[in-house]
Parts: C-alpha cells; structure tokens; sequence
C-alpha cells in the first residue's frame, strides 16, 4: 500500500506469534523520515460509525498505527504548490499499518467496523506544546459547511 501524496508515509505493520502471543513494532526510527520521529504517543478508542477529522496541521506530523478493529482512512493533498490528490484506504486488524501524515494534509479516519477500535497515535510535537503552554496545531474542517473535505 503506497500513498500519492508526498511526504505521507505508510508502513505495514508485521505481527510476530509465538506460544506466548504476538507483538507488533509499531516504530521503528530505521523504517521512517525523521521528521516522522514521535514526541509523544497515546492511544485513542473510536465509537462504531463515528469519524475523528478531517483536520490538518500547521507543522505536526501525525503518526497513527491502526491495528485493531476496521476503519476508512481519508487523505487530502492540501498544501500549495502540490497538485490536489485525494486518497481513501482500508486499515486496521485485517491491514495493520503505521501512517505518518505531514503538515498541510488534511486527514481523517472513520470507525468502519461494529465494535469500538483503538488507534495508537505517534505525533512529532506535544500536544499544546510543553506543559500544555501553547495553542494547539490543529486547523479543523469537520464543522465547516463549505468544506471540500468530505468523507
């Protein structure tokens, strides 16, 4: 699976089992850009049917490994100078991978399975900078009626 959009990196992720169970490398700094390096990492529980985006960055690169449950990953090319590109892939348990989506793509992921799924989120910046000081690098399209952005 190969993004058009330059910059945005897209690594399946290999399960390894064994009698004791199974472990995923989630990141690897030797199979991905440095600007892609995480700063922080949580994980995120996303309802059934519900979608969390479209939004874009200013100078974050988010990184999100999609390993349980099913969901519909949205891409939109949005930075000048690029031509526009729109991108929709199926991830999750049955397609695990790792995403690294830099600024100026305006992305989204909608939950397309019937249980709730977790998604593990890596971005290159803290969230609110240090201490939670700063305004949050976050350009929202969700509640925009005018918004080319549609999922």
């Amino acid at each position: 699976m190969k993004s058009g959009i330059p910059g945005v990196e897209i690594r399946a992720i290999r399960r390894f089992e064994d009698a004791r169970g199974w472990l995923m490398e989630t990141f690897r700094s030797d199979e991905m850009s440095e600007d892609a390096f995480p700063a922080m990492g949580y994980v995120s529980c996303t309802k059934p049917g519900v979608a969390r985006g479209p939004h874009e960055h200013v100078d974050q690169t988010d990184g999100f490994a999609f390993l349980f449950g099913r969901y519909t990953l949205y891409l939109w090319e949005n930075r000048p100078g690029y031509p526009p590109l729109a991108e929709i892939f199926e991830v999750g348990e049955a397609n695990p991978v790792f995403v690294a989506v830099p600024p100026g793509v305006v992305h989204a992921y909608r939950n397309a399975g019937e249980d709730e799924a977790l998604v593990l989120n890596f971005p290159n910046r803290l969230y609110a900078g240090p201490k939670r000081a700063e305004p949050v690098d976050e350009i929202r399209h969700e509640d925009d009626p005018e918004s080319p952005f549609r999922l």
